[in-house]
């Protein structure tokens, strides 16, 4: 994997947040740097809702879901599955817990201002 400029700040963002989102532009690289995230940074689940059979299991039951890894997870395209964000925030308010949940989405599903400013990492390609 190619260095990225934001590495250090995905980094960061996971050593004291429990949820950070990463969003850009399409092809530019996110999936791939959280990935590489999971396989050597800092090790983690990884889903993708890309995937048919993680797609049904999190939208039959997204607090099941989120509870059955108690370690770090990465949810690729979490735009996909909308209650998923609750059961997110569910766990977050029961163990607030570091670099807990990172997800990407693309950037134009958090394309309002007030969405942005609460992003600690943003993709900029």
């Amino acid at each position: 994997m190619l260095e990225r400029n934001i590495t250090d700040a995905l980094l960061s963002a996971l050593s004291d947040t429990p949820v950070v989102p990463l969003h850009g532009a399409r092809q530019s690289g996110k999936s791939t740097l959280v990935r590489w995230r999971v396989e050597r940074k800092r090790k983690a689940a990884y889903f993708t809702m890309d995937d048919a059979s993680v797609l049904a299991a999190a939208t039959a039951d997204p607090d099941s879901f989120i509870q059955a890894t108690s370690g770090p997870l990465v949810i690729d395209e979490v735009q996909l599955v909308p209650d998923l964000f609750r059961a997110i925030k569910l766990d977050v308010d029961r163990r607030r817990i570091p670099g807990r949940f990172c997800s990407r989405a693309p950037r134009t599903f958090c394309s309002s201002p007030s969405c942005r400013s609460h992003s600690p990492v943003e993709w900029k390609s």
